[in-house]
């Protein structure tokens, strides 16, 4: 078992790095195939190792020791057009994203450790990229001034601790250390853009690391079950600490240090309410369909001044708007079926709908945000028993360090933005009219023992 848990831990941290989010300012929400697959409709569902991000309290449900490792495959780009027909194309970083942002939990319930005292306990990690971008303009574009790219390479990582009350009601605590990827690339936040003023036509970079913390409470309330004790409804609350990460970099003008900076970036706190309902749910097959609705504080964002050492400030004003973001998803399961057996077989689907949380007077092409629908589609297989995972591995192996089933999950997801018109921006260049498109894949592997 621990083989399986090193080789994904080291895996995902060859890996994690900058996430391109676009969806909705610099956060970015599948973190796991199967939820993504239904719009990322889950934290009442919530029954495997991802429950970490999306309903800690939903750990509860994931027997024995479970480990999920995987990766978001993205691309798109930004079109921009001025009001004086001027126009540009900005990318994610290039044609595909690359290294993809990626997730990793691993869960374990006391019990099945042997600890029967604490049975109704479950503990986790996560470590994944929730908030984060990456972002890229033609150094000779027109809003060079504003920025010609920006990276935010930040991960969260999440000591998770679930208790199971009773056959109703679990509740989930888990920590959210806000910092820095340094295995791959700068390891911190950049901003670069074309000087103006003082710093006329010169290259200027702003940077910066640190680390902070917040935390995710959350409980989830199953009223209804069927005979064997499955839920067939579930409701989840979910609530996020807003979290501040103190930053501090340099200001570089050609390359050249000439002053250290200083900044403070805000994360929002988050409100999320779900419900899922199963109206089928057999030892042969199962339906699910849920709900979920946030409410998204980006009210607490208000300005990224950067304080120089050298005494000045370089006023960045943000000004942005609580959103609300909504999503419904639902996955249709086949378990053993006679036409596969040993397998579970499960498809997904779902729909969100995002908001747009900046002003124009505030906006940044380099942290792109337009109202968009996502269309979301996903399959997920499970091997069990005397099955053979890919006609390879054994699914059910008897060895207490083998997994006792392995799952494969896969989701699809297109983003239709809405084209939006920014007028009065404080820096004149960036106005005119945006279009983007963003594709993804994501994929999860789990491993139960």
């Amino acid at each position: 078992m621990m083989v399986w848990i090193v080789f994904s831990v080291v895996w995902i941290f060859a890996l994690m790095c900058p996430a391109a989010t676009f969806a909705q300012a610099i956060r970015f929400q599948p973190q796991g195939a199967a939820a993504a697959g239904q719009g990322n409709a889950f934290a009442a569902q919530a029954d495997d190792a991802s429950a970490i991000h999306f309903n800690p309290a939903g750990l509860t449900q994931v027997d024995g020791v479970q480990s999920l490792i995987g990766s978001t495959l993205m691309g798109g780009s930004i079109k921009y057009k001025s009001p004086v027909g001027l126009d540009t194309r900005g990318d994610l970083g290039g044609s595909i994203t690359s290294p993809p942002p990626s997730h990793f939990y691993v869960s374990a319930n006391l019990g099945a450790l042997g600890a029967s005292t604490f049975s109704p306990v479950t503990l986790g990690l996560g470590l994944i990229s929730s908030f984060g971008s990456n972002t890229r303009y033609p150094v000779d574009g027109p809003f060079n001034t504003a920025i010609t790219s920006a990276a935010l390479p930040l991960i969260d990582i999440k000591p998770t601790v679930a208790y199971k009350m009773n056959d109703q009601l679990a509740i989930g605590v888990s920590a959210d250390i806000y910092t820095f990827a340094r295995v791959l690339g700068e390891g911190q936040i950049e901003q670069k853009q074309v000087g103006a003023g003082l710093f006329n036509g010169a290259s200027v970079e702003l940077n910066g690391t640190g680390t902070g913390a917040g935390a995710t409470v959350s409980l989830l309330y199953t009223p209804l079950r069927n005979s064997a004790g499955k839920p067939i409804a579930s409701i989840g609350l979910v609530y996020r600490t807003q979290a501040v990460v103190p930053l501090s970099g340099s200001l570089l003008v050609n390359g050249t240090k000439v002053a250290d900076a200083s900044t403070n970036l805000v994360l929002p706190q988050i409100y999320t309410g779900a419900i899922a309902i199963w109206p089928i749910r057999t030892s042969e097959r199962e339906w699910k369909v849920e709900l979920d609705v946030e409410y998204v504080g980006w009210t607490s964002n208000r300005h990224l001044d950067v304080q120089l050492s050298s005494g000045g400030v370089i006023p960045q004003p943000q000004q942005w708007k609580t959103v609300t973001v909504v999503a419904i998803g639902t996955e249709y399961k086949w378990l053993n079926p006679a036409w596969l057996p040993h397998w579970d077989v499960a498809v997904r689907s779902g729909y969100t709908r995002t908001e747009d949380p900046v002003p124009d007077t505030t906006f940044n092409p380099g942290v792109m945000s337009l109202p968009s629908s996502t269309l979301s589609m996903g399959a997920g297989l499970l091997c069990k028993g005397q099955g053979r995972f890919l006609g390879l591995a054994p699914c059910g192996g008897t060895s207490a360090f083998s997994p006792k089933g392995i799952g494969l999950d896969v989701a699809f997801q297109e983003w239709f933005y809405e084209p939006r018109t920014v007028a009065g921006n404080l820096n004149p260049t960036v106005d005119g009219t945006y279009h983007a498109f963003v594709h993804l894949g994501t994929v999860s592997v789990k491993f139960l023992f």
